[in-house]
């Protein structure tokens, strides 16, 4: 009996000998049938493949990623340096992550339930989380890391989020994390890479910075070290990771090179000749200059609020509201971006930058029918009661005393401020306001000028964080050193929706809360938000990069890593694992 393919051979042959057997004429004609014929139909078959096949990623492949600085404590304890926590994040893994769509999700962590006064975070752990070594992870190892993080003598970046917090073991795989205050964002902190304390405990605290662990390191990431090269002078320059796939996080990617540098020079040569398919350390003025194929750029907002932030209490001037509301209306948000970050920012027009993303623009700062918002600022000014000659400065009397309408800005001396502010003065002088700048080293600029609020006008930028927490920031308790109120501003009104706002447990009413907190602040302009930078990521189009959302820091963009995929199949859904 013959095969279904032979039978179709078999007709394809008569039909073929059909058309053969005719006179010359109908042959042809039938000739250029049965090709139109044939050509319909596969025509038809990739337009039904292409309307119903899908992408589905695979296991397998690699990339490698450009990294400017040395790794030396990749550690989740103490990494500080942006190469240190790229590659931490890899390698380790948190009670919790930030998901695809920007939210916290469980990470090693089964379950984290908090009490009803907002005091008690139970933890239940997943049982089949394993580290590098194929130890189990444990309430241990999370109580050890929580330890360290703890101890003053180790002197961790994350132990300020960490002060006064009790640490209580439950079982096993259970334990309670007890507050002494109820705050809302603390379950931001939960992403702490957990450190295998088999591993480590028997070390001094004093020791541990100068273990070998901390440069081949072990963890429970999605991602472990499987090799590492060093340079003459024995400095890493390398590392190779391979997928982990004991844990439920089972990464597409089977191996991601880091390579190391030590300029930006050399990693933008690596990048020239392809011998790098990804990076996020190319300065702002540097990225568009390497968009050539293949490369393509993935840009994404991070909690970072620049702006120039007013002192009242040292300047009569800006007392005056309808001086501060003309200086917000006279900048072109654009425009600074353009200088000082060549277009990679998100204009911002409030002090929250958890809706950033979805502010394009401020009807009232920048559109109008009749007027133009420099108009409009000379206009505002115009009704305050200042006044001016055609070439002299604007003027008003204030308590008795003529008051001229001049403004010292204050700022670091690194490249962006000084590019920042050149443009800043300009747009103001452009409505008559006369500026002097002062620019220091930064940590002058810390200690001469913002503890003791010895400025006018602070041009500075703020870390907001993930939580968009702004209680630090414009509570009225927080006006003076250490606390980062800046502008001392001080609201009764505000102070009471920010105190809210740091307990509230519900996600939908604690960003209501805060978002009245900050139309209220932005009403009374206290200072003027200007934007966000954002992270710039080179990239390979080979390489599909999903779920960089709600990113708190560059080294968050691998939160998601286990999604990506360098290689993929085009199936139809009968034939896909997922459907």
């Amino acid at each position: 009996m013959k095969s279904p393919s032979e039978q179709t051979l078999g007709v394809a042959d008569k039909f073929l000998h059909l058309i053969e057997s005719v006179p010359g004429s109908d042959r042809l004609l039938l000739r250029i049938a049965f090709l139109v014929v044939v050509g319909t139909g596969i025509w038809l078959l990739l337009s039904i493949n292409q309307q119903y096949s899908a992408v589905t990623p695979t296991k397998g492949g690699s990339f490698t990623e450009g990294i400017l600085g040395t790794p030396r404590f990749v550690n989740p304890v103490l990494a500080l340096t942006r190469a240190d926590q790229d590659v931490t994040a890899l390698v380790y893994s948190g009670l919790m992550k930030i998901g695809a769509d920007g939210n916290l999700v469980p990470d090693a962590a089964e379950s984290v339930t908090v009490s009803e006064d907002g005091l008690t975070y139970n933890v239940v752990l997943r049982t089949d989380v394993y580290f590098h070594d194929d130890t189990p992870l444990t309430v241990e190892d999370v109580i050890y890391t929580l330890q360290l993080i703890q101890d003053p003598d180790l002197k961790s970046p994350l132990r300020g989020n960490w002060t006064d917090v009790v640490i209580e073991k439950v079982g096993e795989h259970e334990l309670n994390i007890i507050l002494e205050e109820a705050y809302a964002p603390f379950i931001e902190n939960f992403t702490f890479g957990i450190m295998p304390a088999h591993l480590w405990s028997s070390l001094p605290i004093e020791q541990l910075p100068f273990s070998q662990l901390n440069t081949e390191p072990i963890g429970s990431g999605p991602f472990k070290v499987i090799a590492a090269k060093r340079d003459t002078s024995g400095i890493i320059n390398h590392y190779t990771l391979a997928a982990f796939r004991n844990n439920a996080a089972n990464p597409n990617i089977d191996t991601i090179e880091l390579s190391f540098y030590q300029s930006e020079e050399q990693l933008l040569t690596a990048l020239e000749k392809q011998e790098i398919d990804a990076t996020t350390y190319v300065t702002t003025n540097q990225v568009q200059d390497q968009l050539s194929s293949p490369y393509t750029l993935i840009e994404r907002p991070l909690p970072r609020t620049f702006g120039i932030f007013f002192n009242q209490n040292k300047s009569i001037v800006l007392r005056d509201s309808a001086v501060r509301e003309a200086l917000t209306l006279a900048l072109d948000r654009d425009v600074l971006i353009e200088d000082a970050l060549f277009g990679h920012g998100v204009p911002i027009f409030e002090p929250t930058t958890l809706l950033a993303t979805t502010i394009e623009s401020d009807d009232s700062l920048n559109d109008s029918a009749t007027s133009t918002p420099r108009e409009r600022a000379i206009h505002i000014l115009e009704e305050g009661g200042w006044k001016r000659s055609d070439t002299g400065p604007w003027e008003k009397e204030i308590d008795d005393t003529d008051v001229t309408l001049r403004i010292t800005i204050r700022t670091s001396s690194v490249p962006l401020f000084e590019s920042l502010i050149n443009a800043i003065v300009a747009q103001w002088e452009a409505i008559g306001v006369e500026v002097v700048t002062e620019q220091f080293e930064q940590t002058g600029l810390v200690t001469s000028v913002i503890r003791p609020r010895d400025f006018e006008a602070l041009l500075f930028g703020l870390d907001m964080n993930r939580s968009g927490d702004l209680y630090p920031f414009w509570h009225s308790s927080q006006q003076d050193d250490p606390g980062l109120n800046i502008a001392q501003y001080a609201n009764s009104a505000v102070d009471e929706l920010l105190e809210t706002a740091r307990t509230e447990q519900e996600m939908s009413v604690r960003l209501e809360t805060l978002q009245k907190a900050s139309n209220l602040i932005s009403s009374e302009y206290p200072a003027i938000f200007l934007f966000q930078p954002t992270l710039t990521y080179i990239v390979n189009e080979k390489v599909t990069v999903t779920g960089m959302n709600g990113l708190g820091k560059p080294s968050d963009r691998w939160n998601n890593i286990t999604e990506w995929h360098t290689e993929s199949d085009s199936l139809w859904p009968t034939f896909r694992d997922d459907v």
